[in-house]
């Protein structure tokens, strides 16, 4: 009896180390990977308004002069904080994309402001205008970004980023040269999108920083299967908000955030001249430092339209289930869904989303 009990302390402390290893044991390290398996939201369908909101207010600052002043004006409101070298992270589109953010604005901004900066881009996931550098380069040129440098940033390599906190990923894969700089700038073009709903700053970083061979196939798709797309609704939004984590993370404060919503079509910029006619009237320019608080204005300005105005961009949020975007920013830390609005026409007064869209014109194609 007296060795036994002498025994059991040591066998004890043995087991907890892992020396004398069991099948109950096996079991139950089985049975704790198997809880911790990711298992995504289901509210992403759900839109909650402001009034049921808490938290603490950002600031959104607001034009509605969509041109290269109105782009002027509503970054040189969030650029504090942008020094160094610089990239601006755009979406270039593909060739003749009808929708994408006129090339003349960027040129304007840039040489008024940003004039040491360079274009990032990365390679896309899909065959197309922009698989390889080559076609990149090409659409770049008929797209008309030939008036400062655009580093295709996975060119040459990938690095990754740590995904502090995330539930899918703990490292995110992204273009190499993204480590060469000591600011961002996103600059997105709002409008809807085929898998997210919608496509603000959130996924123009998420998607648009992740490289098109490795990073991208981490956030769209399971491994071993035929389906590149596979990955959709809430697991989707989670995994790229993730990635969109990992670059906002490593830029600190010195990153900013800039959303055009024109030429909104239920699109996106990725399906050039193939995107669905635009329905959803203009609005403005929309600038902040705080990338939830953005992208979450852009939506409640959506949202506060009329029936009529916002059916189809609603409809493919919602069916999208693209709205956990923002609930899951919010989970991670990355910003304010609550916001004052500021009113760059009106000796920046505090507005609501409603006035803001008040009188919206009918869209007309320019």
């Amino acid at each position: 009896m007296k060795i036994r009990n002498f025994l059991k302390p040591m066998l004890m402390t043995l087991f907890c180390c892992g020396i004398m290893p069991s099948c109950g044991m096996a079991q139950e390290n089985k049975q704790e990977q198997a809880d911790q398996t990711p298992v995504p939201s289901n509210d992403g369908n759900k839109y909650v308004p402001y009034e049921q909101r808490k938290g603490n207010e950002s600031i959104v600052y607001f034009t509605r002069n969509l041109s290269p002043e109105g782009l002027i004006k509503a970054y040189e409101q969030v650029c504090a904080n942008i020094e160094g070298r610089t990239g601006v992270k755009l979406h270039t589109g593909e060739q003749n994309g009808p929708n994408i953010i006129p090339s003349a604005w960027v040129k304007a901004l840039m040489q008024k402001d940003l004039p040491e900066a360079n274009i990032i881009e990365t390679n896309t996931y899909y065959a197309g205008d922009r698989y390889t550098t080559e076609q990149h380069r090409k659409t770049l040129e008929v797209n008309g970004w030939t008036f400062c440098p655009v580093d295709i940033i996975d060119e040459e390599d990938t690095t990754t980023l740590p995904v502090v906190g995330g539930k899918w990923f703990k490292k995110m894969s992204v273009g190499s040269h993204l480590k060469d700089y000591n600011s961002l700038v996103v600059l997105t073009h709002f409008k809807g999108h085929s898998q997210g709903g919608f496509g603000g700053s959130n996924k123009n970083i998420g998607i648009g920083c992740a490289d098109g061979r490795i990073g991208k196939a981490w956030i769209h798709t399971t491994p071993n299967q035929d389906n590149q797309w596979d990955i959709a609704k809430e697991e989707f939004m989670e995994r790229m908000t993730e990635s969109t984590k990992s670059v906002v993370d490593h830029f600190g404060k010195h990153i900013t955030y800039v959303n055009v919503m024109r030429n909104m079509s239920v699109s996106c910029d990725c399906e050039g001249v193939n995107a669905a006619p635009v329905v959803t009237p203009n609005v403005g320019i929309l600038s902040s430092t705080d990338i939830l608080a953005l992208d979450q204005a852009c939506i409640d300005l959506i949202y506060a339209m009329t029936e009529a105005e916002h059916h189809d961009i609603v409809e493919r949020i919602e069916t999208r289930h693209g709205l956990r975007q923002l609930s899951y920013m919010k989970e991670l830390g990355m910003g304010n869904d609550r916001y004052i609005l500021i009113d760059l026409d009106n000796g920046g007064r505090r507005i609501t989303a409603a006035e803001a869209v008040k009188g919206l014109k009918p869209f007309v194609q320019k």
